[in-house]
């Protein structure tokens, strides 16, 4: 569901008037429109869209992206929400780690928008979302048929398929995917995804009810991050691997519900969702700290997820004043069968770590008012109070066989001031919270709160005053009492200090035609970890910098292109050491092609300059073959190198 404002709205990009409806400088959406004409490599990089929001990868084929946002390293989503047409694409208590958030399963030519938030302050996010989040809107139904195939370099081929026809008094809609991937990989990825959608709509925008099934699967070889010694010493080249028998699959079906009625000043909203998931993945970070065996392991689950949102929105008066109140309920539940860890040898069990039975329940109930105290000052508060129950069932620890709850409370506030001159000022505080693995939580031996506080705050400002341009700029801090987390890939607990991060964001797009949009954003923050009594410490892989541009031409007709490029600095990757600093890296892609009637060819080049970058980088132990023991060093991806992709689509 989206962030309620005074009127509801349909906004239709991020270079629109959205002057007296957002209520922070660092909220906005984006459209269909600009999330089709963005060449990107990996499906995550949609989310790219989001200012200051970078994707990359260190494992490459089906496994979720790593994303890096307001100086957080958020290990596959944590603290980041994802939302697909109400559902949570965050999955708590997850075999690989907290909030994992896997987007493969979302088709860009099936997404209508994309709205995005940042930082603790909307009362209708809880947990999970303390640096921000991003809701996918799924397409009622499709206006044309579409048809399209896409052949690159490097064994890259899809096709997609997919139409609506009027049936049952709404529009039934069934799309498909299919893509394949071996990337520069000297064994090749080896990857299949296979994607689904079925749905049916009726209604407008104000009343509507849909059902919408989606079907995902997916299996690959992983491109693992490799030891930089092992490649300057000529051991092993560039997109090769040490162990080349890791990799995955995955599975991801569900079943939504959707709708929305309008009584007079009353807006009523529903969502429900049940679905099953799954994930078998080989992983070696480590390679041979056993001599014999090696390091493989294998992270296992699978579960049913189901769930629930409603809420009211109702315009009414408080006293003289124009006001607009939401109330709403959130219930989400998650049955976890055989989570598991293993060691493994070339996939083949040898050793058990741990395995669990667990059932994650939460309820939720916020409200949230926002009332315009004059013609230049609206005021919003919302609160949100959130409980949570844990059962662990251990299968190979009695001791931590074992059930908790926990209860929280998350005030929200904001002050909008404007608009003078299509310019408006905004501040905001809120409290927030994320939540942690329950294994880690009822753990006989040093247990893990189950609910850590997060706070945050932010002012900036938005403005429309010269014709065309959009531009933004947002001052934020965030703080966390503590970044306690579960270790997926050790099946431990790891208790991380409390922190605080603070920076800055600036945006401006602009669009003086309708053939033509520039857009760019920037993003500076600063990451510290509390280690001591008066004693910080950087942070570790906290990005600094990151910078992104674009040139979009084109219309509905003719010749079209889009230019891309992005910027993440150097980031530490030991604390404070100047010594163990990571690259900086700079990835430009494009696209150019021609638009007829029904008809549309293209082609991009991904990393167009062929630069030798690190998708990322990590400093820790590891033991080669041949080594007399573990060796600190640099582990990295290696960005892949440029590539073109020729795409022919048509609608009818």
């Amino acid at each position: 569901m989206g962030v309620s404002a005074l009127e509801e709205t349909i906004v239709t990009g991020k270079a629109q008037d959205v002057i007296g409806e957002v209520t922070t400088s660092t909220q906005g959406q984006a459209n269909n429109e600009e999330l089709s004409q963005r060449p990107f490599l990996r499906r995550g990089e949609l989310l790219e869209v989001v200012p200051g929001v970078i994707i990359t990868q260190h494992a490459g084929g089906g496994k979720a992206n790593q994303y890096f946002v307001r100086g957080y390293n958020l290990d596959h989503g944590t603290d980041f929400h994802i939302g697909v047409d109400g559902m949570p694409g965050n999955y708590r208590t997850h075999a690989h780690g907290q909030g994992y958030a896997d987007l493969n399963f979302i088709v860009p030519e099936f997404v209508e928008r994309l709205d995005y938030f940042k930082g603790p302050f909307f009362a209708e996010y809880g947990d999970l979302s303390t640096a921000g989040g991003a809701d996918y809107t799924l397409i009622p139904y499709l206006e044309q048929g579409i048809a399209s195939f896409s052949y690159g370099e490097n064994d890259y081929y899809r096709a997609l398929l997919g139409n609506s026809w009027e049936a049952g008094g709404g529009f039934f809609t069934f799309g498909g995917e299919f893509t394949h991937e071996d990337g520069p990989w000297l064994r090749g990825n080896d990857y299949n995804r296979y994607n689904g959608l079925i749905k049916w709509y009726t209604g407008d925008e104000d009343n509507f009810l849909s059902l919408t099934a989606l079907f995902h699967t997916g299996e690959w070889n992983s491109s693992d991050q490799i030891p930089l010694r092992a490649v300057e010493s000529g051991l092993l080249d560039e997109y090769g691997a040490i162990d080349d028998t890791t990799g995955g699959d995955t599975e991801r079906h569900s079943l939504s519900f959707k709708s929305k009625r309008t009584e007079g000043d009353w807006v009523f909203r529903t969502e429900a969702w049940v679905g099953h998931y799954a994930l078998d993945l080989f992983s070696n970070f480590t390679y041979f700290t056993d001599p014999v065996n090696g390091d493989q392991f294998e992270q296992e689950e699978e579960r049913i997820f189901a769930g629930l949102n409603i809420a009211a929105d109702w315009s009414h008066g408080l006293g003289s004043l124009e006001s607009r109140s939401t109330l709403g309920f959130q219930t989400q539940h998650d049955w976890i069968d055989d989570i598991g860890l293993y060691t493994t040898n070339a996939r083949v069990r040898n050793g058990v770590t741990n395995v669990d039975d667990v059932y994650q329940g939460s309820y939720g109930i916020y409200f949230e008012n926002e009332t315009r105290l004059t013609d230049w000052a609206r005021v919003i508060l919302g609160a949100r109070g959130d409980f949570f129950h844990f059962d662990v069932e251990s299968g190979d620890n009695p001791a931590d066989t074992s059930h908790d709850w926990d209860a929280i409370f998350s005030p929200k506030a904001g002050l909008v001031l404007g608009p003078w001159n299509e310019t408006e000022f905004y501040l905001n505080a809120g409290m927030g919270f994320h939540s942690n693995d329950a294994r880690g939580v009822t753990a006989a031996i040093d247990p893990v709160d189950a609910l850590v506080r997060t706070r945050g705050a932010e002012v900036g400002m938005r403005t429309r005053a010269i014709e065309g341009v959009s531009a933004s700029i947002g001052l934020w801090w965030l703080d966390s009492d503590s970044e306690f987390v579960y270790v997926g890939d050790e099946g431990t607990t790891e208790a991380g200090p409390a922190s605080e991060r603070y920076g800055v964001e600036a945006s401006i797009y602009w669009r003086p035609h309708e053939c033509f949009t520039f857009d760019a954003e920037y993003a500076w923050s600063y990451a510290q970890a509390d280690v001591g009594p008066g004693e910080f410490s950087a942070i570790d892989n906290s990005v600094p910098h990151m910078a992104s541009a674009g040139v979009t031409i084109g219309g509905d007709y003719g010749w079209f292109g889009s230019l891309r490029g992005r910027y993440f600095s150097r980031r530490p990757l030991l604390g404070e050491s100047s010594k163990t600093k990571s690259r900086e890296s700079i990835q430009v892609n494009c696209r150019v092609g021609y638009r007829w009637e029904n008809l549309e060819v293209s082609l991009d080049v991904l990393n167009i300059l062929d630069r030798e970058d690190r998708d990322i980088e990590y400093f820790y132990e590891s033991q080669l073959p041949g080594e007399a023991a573990p060796v600190e060093g640099i582990h990295y991806h290696p960005a892949e190198p440029r590539q073109i992709r020729a795409n022919v689509t048509y609608r009818w």
